[in-house]
């Protein structure tokens, strides 16, 4: 078997890899992306989606996402609903800043059509099996083509972009499981439903029955989650019953229901990897991290990653410079440390524990109050869930569309 050759061969066809691999284009670096799903699988799973103002504007301005700008929902606040009293947080007054409602499938699609048109080598339906030879100027990767057939690929760097079961995790870390791991004692249980929205924000409510979370996805689709036992059986509840608990844990809004087409149980995990580059190969969002979905991290944290790594990887392989791919992992681990703590503080603040005591339960609330109540504590929750400023080294991106000027200085190089 004769090996292929590419400039980085990027494990993983989500968020973290497409980008990866569009940014890199644009600097004249060649790459191969492989995914074991096919380009229906990819594009046709329903996943979250909450963009901060960064992410938005470098989606946008690479040419990445055309449409963000267009079909996402631009919201400017979060209500946060507790002992029968509703707390808008203003995120523009607050911060100066945003968030988007924009599904993390149709940041797929973009993507992905994005990358085709451009020519990109995207290789669906096909497993890789092994990365090996970091320590090497020519790591590979091997597996199984969509044609059944063995496959290797030789490249000067390979990245882990292959989600919470990376195969290129063994490689960098030494262990397929390598890593600083928390599970939670609760978990959603998320529906979608055809509806109308019942609120123009999202709802993140406590209650005495546990948390709620009133979302959207568009005019006529609503997506929904309650707090459960991590064992729940998504199909033992009737649509009455999930609309009877929903209700209960969002006092004061008056719910409209619709048809439920799909429903799910949603596990709460938080995982840091033990490394995050080793040699030529380096790991990227899921991959090299997971968050609760409380905080509105995950993918959000996936693009700050890929702006760090392809900066480093244009001084690698263009400038022969070394200095920002041995800073990557320390560089990185600072933001994913700080997402850890933010989506563990969200969490923990809005969800019943199974053990809590009824200290624990009005030591809750009064730190739900000692935010809503305080500027400060309203401003460090709208700072986190719009996003941090984004590190994005100087000259690592291009501007896509003419017009629109220079990334803003609040997202500082």
């Amino acid at each position: 078997m004769t090996a292929e050759r590419t400039r980085v061969a990027i494990v993983g066809a989500g968020p973290a890899g497409l980008f990866l691999s569009h940014v890199l284009a644009q600097a004249g670096i060649a790459s191969i992306v492989f995914d074991q799903r096919s380009r229906a699988e990819i594009e046709s799973t329903i996943r979250a989606g909450i963009l901060e103002q960064g992410t938005v504007e470098v989606l946008s301005r690479t040419g990445a996402s055309r449409r963000v700008l267009e079909a996402g929902d631009r919201h400017d606040g979060v209500e946060f609903r507790f002992s029968g009293e509703g707390h808008r947080i203003d995120f523009p007054a607050l911060t100066g800043r945003s968030v988007w409602l924009y599904p993390q499938h149709e940041v797929l699609t973009d993507l992905i059509a994005a990358r085709l048109a451009d020519g990109q080598d995207i290789r669906f339906g096909v497993t890789v099996e092994r990365a090996e030879g970091v320590d090497s100027a020519t790591p590979t990767v091997s597996g199984t083509g969509a044609d059944g057939a063995p496959f290797e690929v030789a490249a000067e760097f390979v990245v882990g972009a292959d989600g919470s079961r990376s195969v290129v995790r063994t490689a960098v870390t030494g262990s397929p499981t390598g890593g600083y791991f928390r599970e939670y004692p609760f978990a959603w249980f998320g529906v979608l439903c055809e509806a109308a929205p019942s609120a123009e924000e999202l709802i993140y409510s406590n209650s005495p029955d546990g948390f709620a979370l009133i979302s959207q996805r568009s005019k006529t689709v609503q997506r929904m989650y309650f707090q459960c036992n991590p064992d729940t059986d998504e199909h033992a509840m009737s649509e009455r019953q999930i609309w009877d608990t929903l209700q209960a844990r969002v006092p004061g809004t008056e719910l409209i229901e619709g048809p439920i087409f799909q429903r799910d149980v949603l596990r709460f995990r938080s995982f840091v990897a033990h490394e995050l580059r080793c040699g030529r190969a380096a790991l990227i969002g899921d991959a090299a991290h997971t968050v609760p979905p409380t905080g509105a991290k995950g993918m959000n944290l996936a693009i700050a990653d890929v702006l760090l790594l392809n900066g480093a990887l244009q001084d690698l392989l263009l400038r022969g410079d070394e200095r920002a791919i041995d800073a990557y992992a320390e560089t990185a681990l600072q933001r994913i440390w700080q997402a850890q703590h933010f989506s563990w503080w969200m969490t923990n603040m809005l969800h019943l524990a199974p053990e809590a005591s009824d200290f624990d339960r009005l030591r809750q609330l009064g730190e739900l109050r000692s935010v809503v109540d305080s500027e400060a504590g309203q401003r460090f929750l709208a700072e986190g869930y719009t996003g941090w400023p984004l590190l994005i080294p100087e000259g690592s991106l291009r501007e896509d569309a003419a017009g629109l000027g220079r990334y803003p200085e609040v997202w500082p190089s």
